[in-house]
């Protein structure tokens, strides 16, 4: 078999499209190639081919898959031919059970069909009894899969065949990365996988990603299962890469328009402006017709077949933006020659493209409603001009899910979103069209596109068709949702509990095939159902949850990771903190890619003082979601207390847990003297440092964690930073919580910039670079300036304070404004605010200190002051003092105020 045309047939199986440079096929894996292409699965795994490769070896159903069929595949001087084969019909099983789940129209083979070969081997197989053997073969690390998945046996195979060692077809990898993120999809929650496809597909790079549009797809689809994986950074990287490999260009900017009926002037609107470079010759008359820019985009589906758009008919928004501006791109933009009014069609791989990017941009911003405005013109961008049936259903649906939080777009959201799972059976275009970018969008299931429809009608209150449809798909946990919306959660419990005593049949189709499933098949159908059930009855019953969550363990053989989730999260909310680490250390080893399971068992392990663990987990939890602010500072805090003292080890605050797991909501650090006499070493203070940095980009309202971050920043000598920190709890507190005022920091800060010399020239002449260092005197002055004067003292009026300021001023030599500052400093303080009537004579006493404070200050500073009477100042500040707190005069103390006024009127004589 000639290498160049192997090359070109695995393009060919990869693009969806059969190479035109391709002779007619002459042997058996050609032609089998090419009806895989075209989509005539049928007649692929109907075959000699196939018939050969699933042939079973023995007729025992209780044996796995791979040990039932002899998948190997014979070297020899054939060996590249019998590759091939097993690929082709991998990719023939792959494509049909996405047909059958995904993009439709029905299926019209059953996999029982494949081992049905006469003889008395499978004679005795039945569709139910193949259906749920592959339902639990495709459970894994401790998820099971959706069981009401259509012919789930064709995934399974297509996974064995492209387990195989393929030494002739390089192309093998990527397909194993396609059925990876197919079979992510149908579990419960996503698993990490043990494969880096990342690596794994570099040897690709000069073999197919030398072609723009394979670059641009192998980019996107490793985007796509880095998404799945929550792993957004990585996945956007991926899909700008994508863009750049098929050279897209694209620019969200602004330009006049109007989007409502009645609006009488222009204003700026977002728009997204973009251009492909790919050619696509397939579509050549209708980019001709779509570049026309009179075309409409009920003209251009006419010439498509892609699923109905929903026409919005509100009496006030417009059904798209109409802009004004034709050249609204920026100066020196390449794409400045693009009036948005009419740009031309992209290929619908961009489209996939920046159908991605949207996604990401879901992912990685807040949910607000800025979001919903970025993402809006990459969605229109796509949908003005539809050129493929599974891109332009990706691009409804996304509008579907923007347009849900509108009053005025919900309707048709709704709409829109039952006319899309409507037209999935249907054969309103090929099944080659819909399959063709299929792997390169997050289109999602049959299945899960219906639970997105009743969640919307739960969304809208009407409860009774959303239960319609979870009943429907056996989703037993919104079910009971549904009924507590009802406000019957009784009947959720008596529902689960009839289920798993079998007094309740499920769906009728459920019923009609248990009919034939042989007992242990049923056993073993039966115990993967019932273990979800189990824990869901005791989420509903916790008088009882404890033992249903050991009953789903025990049922599912030790491999339910959900059972032992929620046996921890039990186990901690009940303070037995032992016991909830050893039940989530199993959840996290049979599934690691949940965060809330590695959080908790953080918290666990904090509890118990177990530093190292708890370090080690919050350090998962941030690898796994770099945006979760809540581990971040747990991750802080526990750098801060490996490796000190019991005594120290109260001076770092943690995230305290509630009974529905922890929250930084608590998080309480003491005071920078108490860190600062553990014995925490320096390098973990900085770790602290950069952790609590880094959770900041992702918790920035959250007071606390600045408050946390300025103790560390102190001790680490990230002055200026612990400036700023000072200044974002009291903005937040708005000055009310006196415990969020530190106001040894303010002091500490003062300190550091007074404790340099004051005239700016010596301070530029010192070699140490004082002058320079953002952290200590003149560089740290401005900061700590506008604290004072910005920040602190139109909130707070405490004598710290005010004192602070003073010494800041009177460090420049502004002695009038620091003798001001002191005397408001007196006034906020004891002495200034007794009244008469005053009974605590310790109160006085300290009242009586800060008088014969202030008249030294005045003593000190008055005379720097042209024309300031501070004598008359300094005499009416006693005379006040003493005619308030004239029950005092029997204390010894009385007679220094007496002294103290007369000697200030003998030094005014």
């Amino acid at each position: 078999m000639a290498a160049d045309r192997l090359i070109l047939v695995q393009k060919s199986l990869i693009r969806g499209q059969w190479d035109s440079q391709i002779s007619e096929p002459t042997n058996p894996a050609f032609e089998l190639a090419k009806a895989v292409v075209e989509c005539r699965y049928n007649d692929a795994l109907r075959s000699d081919t196939a018939r050969e490769v699933f042939r079973p070896s023995s007729e025992d159903l209780d044996l796995p898959f791979n040990k039932i069929l002899d998948l190997s595949i014979k070297q020899g001087s054939e060996a590249a031919e019998e590759e091939l084969g097993r690929l082709v019909l991998a990719i023939a099983c792959l494509h049909a059970f996405v047909q059958a789940n995904w993009t439709g129209p029905d299926l019209d083979i059953e996999p029982l069909e494949l081992f049905k070969d006469g003889t008395e081997k499978s004679k005795s197989w039945t569709g139910e009894a193949i259906h749920v053997k592959a339902v639990a073969e495709l459970a894994y690390g401790g998820e099971p899969a959706y069981h009401l998945a259509k012919v789930p046996a064709f995934l399974r195979l297509a996974q064995l065949l492209f387990a195989l060692p393929y030494t002739h077809l390089e192309s093998a990898t990527w397909w194993r990365l396609r059925v990876a993120t197919v079979h992510q999809e149908i579990l419960d929650d996503p698993v990490s996988l043990q494969d880096d496809f990342r690596t794994l597909l570099q040897p690709l790079a000069s073999t197919f990603a030398t072609e723009p549009d394979l670059a641009g797809r192998l980019n996107i689809e490793i985007g796509l299962l880095e998404h799945v994986l929550s792993r957004d950074k990585a996945a956007g990287e991926n899909f700008v890469k994508a863009s750049r490999c098929t050279g897209l260009e694209y620019e969200l900017t602004g330009a006049l328009g109007k989007r409502t009926k009645f609006q009488q002037f222009e204003l700026s609107q977002l728009v997204l402006l973009a251009e492909s470079h790919l050619q696509d010759p397939s579509d050549d008359v209708t980019s001709q017709k779509e570049n026309t820019p009179s075309t409409t985009v009920e003209e251009v589906s006419d010439t498509k077949n892609v699923p109905e758009t929903i026409a919005l008919n509100d009496d006030t928004l417009l059904e798209q933006t109409e802009f004004t501006s034709s050249n609204p791109a920026g100066a020196g933009s390449r794409l400045a020659h693009i009036d948005p009014s009419a740009q031309p069609p992209l290929h619908p791989l961009d489209q996939c493209i920046l159908l991605s990017l949207c996604l990401n941009v879901r992912n990685t911003q807040p949910s607000h409603g800025l979001t919903a405005e970025q993402m809006s013109p990459y969605v229109s961008r796509v949908i003005s001009h539809p050129r493929n049936w599974s891109v332009h259903t990706m691009a409804l649906l996304l509008r579907s899910r923007l347009e849900s939080s509108r009053t005025r777009t919900v309707e048709r959201s709704t709409l829109q979103l039952q006319a899309l799972i409507d037209q999935m059976p249907t054969a309103d275009s090929s099944t080659s069209e819909r399959l063709l970018y299929f792997h390169d969008i997050p289109l999602p299931s049959r299945w899960d596109m219906e639970k997105e429809l009743a969640e919307r009608f739960l969304s809208l209150g009407v409860v009774k068709s959303a239960l319609e449809i979870f009943e429907r798909l056996e989703m037993w946990e919104d079910v009971v949702k549904c009924y507590g919306a009802l406000e019957k959660p009784e009947k959720g419990i008596a529902i689960v509990k009839d289920l798993l005593e079998g007094r309740k049949a499920e769906v009728d189709t459920v019923i009609s095939r248990a009919k034939s499933t042989s007992a242990p098949h049923k056993k073993s159908q039966d115990a993967m159902r019932d273990a979800k059930l189990w824990c869901l009855l005791g989420d509903l019953d916790p008088t009882h949850a404890e033992e249903h969550y050991k009953r789903a363990w025990t049922l599912s053989n030790e491999t339910s990771g959900r059972a032992m989730r929620s046996l921890g999260g039990y186990y901690f909310a009940r303070a037995k903190f032992p016991e909830a680490i050893e039940c989530l250390k199993r959840a996290v080893k049979i599934n690691p890619l949940l965060t809330r399971s590695w959080f908790i068992l953080g918290c666990a392990c904090m509890r118990v003082e177990n530093w190292e663990d708890a370090k080690n987990a919050f350090t998962r939890c941030v690898s796994i979601d770099e945006e979760d602010g809540e581990s971040w500072n747990n991750l802080a805090s526990m750098y801060l207390r490996i490796g000190i003292s019991k005594q120290g080890r109260k001076a770092i605050g943690e995230a305290e847990g509630e009974d529905d797991g922890p929250s930084s909501s608590e998080v309480d650090v003491k005071t920078s003297d108490e860190l600062s006499s553990t014995s925490v070493p320096f390098e973990n203070k900085m770790l602290a440092f950069r952790a609590l940095k880094q959770g900041l980009r992702y918790s920035y309202e959250n007071w606390r964690m600045w408050y946390n971050y300025m103790i560390v920043a102190m001790d680490v000598g990230e002055l200026q930073e612990a400036c700023r920190a000072l200044g974002r709890v009291v903005d937040q507190t708005e000055g009310k919580l006196a415990s969020a005022m530190d106001e040894d920091v303010l002091d500490r800060l003062v300190d550091a910039v007074t404790r340099a010399t004051s005239d700016p020239t010596e301070a530029a002449a010192d070699e140490s670079g004082a002058a320079q260092n953002p952290n200590e005197g003149h560089g740290l002055y401005r900061s700590v300036l506008g604290l004072l004067e910005r920040t602190l003292l139109p909130r707070i009026s405490s004598p710290r304070v005010f004192r602070a300021y003073a010494r800041l001023l009177s460090w420049r030599g502004q002695w009038e404004d620091a003798l001001k500052a002191y005397l408001d400093a007196y006034r906020a303080g004891v002495a200034g605010t007794m009244e008469k009537g005053e009974t605590d004579v310790e109160r006085w006493r300290e009242g009586v200190t800060e008088v014969g404070e202030i008249v030294d200050i005045l003593r000190n500073f008055g005379p720097r002051v042209e024309g300031y009477k501070w004598r008359l100042q300094a005499r009416s500040v006693v005379r006040t003092f003493m005619g308030r707190t004239k029950d005092f005069e029997d204390e010894t103390e009385w007679v220094s105020l007496t002294e103290l006024q007369d000697e200030l009127r003998k030094e005014e004589d």
